[in-house]
């Protein structure tokens, strides 16, 4: 816990700048894994970074997709919780960026009386990529879970200010899907360009971002 909350957040501001910057130039995104064919768009939508000054532990950049853009399935393969009930392998299905399926195994009713809570606790408030390199494994607990480094989350429900793609629902749910090996692997494309395979960012501006780099900038 100790190592996993202490890192050098001024450094993460700097280092995450070059992700900042691309997300704000990226209209599509497409992700591909095990279980997920996504795409969206984040055009003109806010891009945060959280480096310490929102949570701590901290480390992702987020986003939202255009609200009524998204398309295709994602399954979540890390454990899950709200308001007391545990949900595993959370899987949903959107179409003009509406869910129009949602299971969850025993717990699919369960997932289907939260996303009927309002009109837009079935579209989605934030996309965002986990950095924290000390983060590797779930905890089902989201503040960590969700800076898990090689990981997403996609979140139904409320949108953010900063990041407002006019979403607005009473709920809010974090869910995040582990693309690293040893979680079945996966893709993440802008604008067509692979930029994370595994879990691991490909690109030249973004290498300083995996997990055995981004840990020495970081360390205190």
């Amino acid at each position: 816990f100790f190592q996993v909350c202490t890192l050098d957040y001024r450094k993460m501001a700097a280092a995450v700048k070059p992700l900042v910057n691309r997300m704000k130039r990226t209209d599509r995104v497409h992700i591909t894994g095990p279980g997920t064919d996504l795409q969206f768009s984040i055009k003109g939508i806010g891009v945060i970074p959280c480096v310490g000054e929102r949570n701590i532990p901290d480390g992702e950049v987020f986003t939202a997709p255009v609200r009524e853009s998204v398309e295709g399935q994602v399954t979540f393969n890390a454990p899950a919780i709200y308001r007391g009930i545990p949900f595993d392998n959370v899987r949903l299905r959107f179409s003009k960026g509406r869910i129009i399926e949602a299971k969850a195994g025993d717990k699919s009713r369960q997932l289907e009386e939260i996303f009927s809570s309002d009109e837009g606790a079935r579209y989605v408030g934030e996309f965002s990529l986990g950095l924290n390199p000390r983060l590797t494994r779930p905890i089902r607990d989201i503040l960590f879970d969700e800076k898990i480094a090689g990981s997403f989350h996609f979140t139904p429900g409320q949108a953010y200010e900063v990041a407002d793609n006019g979403n607005r629902s009473q709920i809010h749910w974090d869910l995040v899907n582990l693309q690293d090996r040893a979680h079945g692997g996966g893709r993440i494309f802008f604008d067509g360009k692979l930029i994370r395979e595994d879990g691991r960012f490909v690109t030249k501006d973004l290498a300083g971002l995996n997990p055995e780099k981004l840990a020495k900038v970081l360390a205190l």
